[in-house]
């Protein structure tokens, strides 16, 4: 076991914010999410997200892999920081983990756990979703590079924008992508299967496609984004996901060419020791 206190593994040379403010996101209306992470020049804000949120990403780990009280999967913090000049946006993981651990007092330990988890593969028969040209400016960014990003979700459904360019929209018993990566579908497909999912496609392009699911499966399909979100859900809506396996989501991935195979892989865990409900004054 790996112990993590106020830093994974100190590092002397981790660059800082300049500036950097949290506070208590404003209530959304009762069963929505809107949330973003902005970048703009030197200036970054994230709105209403979570702080298992924050932790994922300031650790480049995906949420499942941050095990602590339930109250940072629902607990929104607004955040607004100053780069200092001559620091990469590449290194806003670590400025974030430097603001997270000084002002909630984290302290953590990484472990192995085995998951399950459904790796995303492509069928014997290929892959029939379309293909964009190559984008000449992606060479100059980076994978870990955090990108503006705009989520809203509501009953009505989901839409989400990656930027530039990179969104889907689940609305209509109807997933429609745009410039995805494959590392956005596999975070798309978390928000409504039960379980993690491992990109083993290889694939490195953008693509484009549409998925078809039934009302039945489409509902339980936003309820359980929902209850990923942290929105606080009645009884009725929650029984949607007993025994909901979701047969529609599957057939239309394999008409693509895709397919998620159910398995079990050991993952790294961030899991949290001690940390403040109430980040430190600004």
């Amino acid at each position: 076991m790996v112990t993590i206190v106020a830093a994974w593994g100190q590092q002397p040379s981790r660059p800082e914010f300049e500036v950097a403010t949290i506070r208590p996101s404003a209530l959304s209306p009762e069963a929505t999410v809107t949330a973003r992470a902005h970048i703009d020049g030197a200036q970054v804000r994230w709105l209403s997200l979570t702080l298992k949120y924050y932790i994922a990403t300031a650790y480049r780990v995906k949420q499942y892999q941050v095990s602590g009280p339930d109250w940072i999967s629902s607990d929104r913090f607004d955040i607004s920081a100053t780069i200092p000049a001559g620091v990469s946006t590449t290194q806003m993981p670590e400025m974030l983990q430097r603001v997270i651990e000084e002002r909630f007092q984290l302290k953590m330990h990484r472990e192995k756990k085995d998951f399950p988890v459904y790796a995303l593969e492509i069928t014997k028969g290929g892959l029939k979703i379309v293909v964009n040209p190559a984008d000449p400016d992606a060479a100059k960014s980076d994978a870990n590079t955090p990108a503006n990003t705009n989520v809203s979700g509501s009953a009505q459904g989901i839409s989400i924008d990656f930027g530039p360019g990179s969104s889907y929209t689940f609305a209509n018993n109807r997933f429609e992508a745009k410039k995805l990566t494959m590392a956005n579908v596999v975070r798309a497909l978390e928000l409504y299967t039960d379980r993690p999912v491992v990109d083993m496609t290889d694939l490195t392009g953008t693509y484009d496609f549409t998925l078809e699911v039934t009302a039945e499966d489409y509902q339980a399909m936003l309820v359980r984004a929902a209850v990923s979100a942290g929105v606080t859900l009645p009884p009725q809506a929650l029984k949607l996901l007993d025994g909901a396996t979701l047969p529609s989501l599957f057939d239309s991935l394999q008409k693509v060419g895709l397919k998620l195979d159910a398995r079990k892989a050991p993952l790294d865990v961030l899991v949290i020791d001690e940390v403040r409900k109430t980040p430190t004054d600004n």
